[in-house]
C-alpha cells in the first residue's frame, strides 16, 4: 500500500483519526518530527479508539530520515499552492502522500523538491484549507481505488 506521511503534525485528534484510517485501508502512517503533541496524548488515544494495535505508526526524525528508510518510489506533496489535481496522477504501491502541519502547510522547499508531483484537492474559491484528516481520507481512498481496493472487502 501507500504511506500517509504527516510532516510535523500539530493536532493529536487528526493523527488519532488517521490511525483509524490506516487500520482500515492498510496504508502505513508515518510521522515526521517534531510533533505538536506527545504520542501518549489522551486526545490522540481517544480519537484512535482501539485501532492503535492494528495500525502501527512509524516515527522519523525528519523528512530525509523518512526518505532514507522508506525509499518511496514517488512522493506526492499535498498543497493548496498548486494547480495539479490529485485525480491527474497515478499512485504506485509504496508511494508517499505527504501532508504538512495543520497551521501552515508544507514549506516552500518541500513543495519545490517535488514540484511535478505536488497535488491539491479542489475547493471553492476563497477557501483556505480542508481539515487534515478529511484531506488525507479523500486522497487515500483515491489512491486505494487505483490499487483496486487491494486487501479490502
Amino acid at each position: 500500500m501507500l504511506d500517509i506521511v504527516l510532516y510535523q503534525p500539530e493536532i493529536p485528534q487528526n493523527t488519532g483519526n488517521l490511525i483509524r484510517l490506516a487500520a482500515n485501508t492498510g496504508f502505513q502512517l508515518c510521522l515526521v518530527h517534531p510533533l505538536g503533541f506527545f504520542m501518549d496524548d489522551q486526545r490522540l488515544q481517544r480519537a484512535g479508539l482501539d485501532y492503535h494495535e492494528y495500525a502501527p505508526v512509524l516515527d522519523f526524525e525528519d523528512l530525509d530520515d523518512y526518505l532514507e528508510k522508506r525509499r518511496p518510489p514517488a512522493v506526492f506533496p499535498v498543497s493548496t499552492k498548486t494547480e495539479s489535481l490529485y485525480t491527474e496522477h497515478q499512485y504506485a504501491p509504496g508511494s508517499a502522500l505527504l501532508f504538512g502541519p495543520e497551521s501552515r502547510g508544507l514549506p516552500d522547499d518541500v513543495r519545490e523538491r517535488w514540484a511535478d508531483t505536488t497535488i491539491r484537492l479542489p475547493m471553492r474559491e476563497n477557501s483556505r484549507s480542508l481539515n487534515l484528516a478529511n484531506a488525507v481520507a479523500a486522497l487515500s481512498y483515491e489512491a486505494w481505488r487505483q490499487q483496486g481496493f487491494s486487501g479490502g472487502m
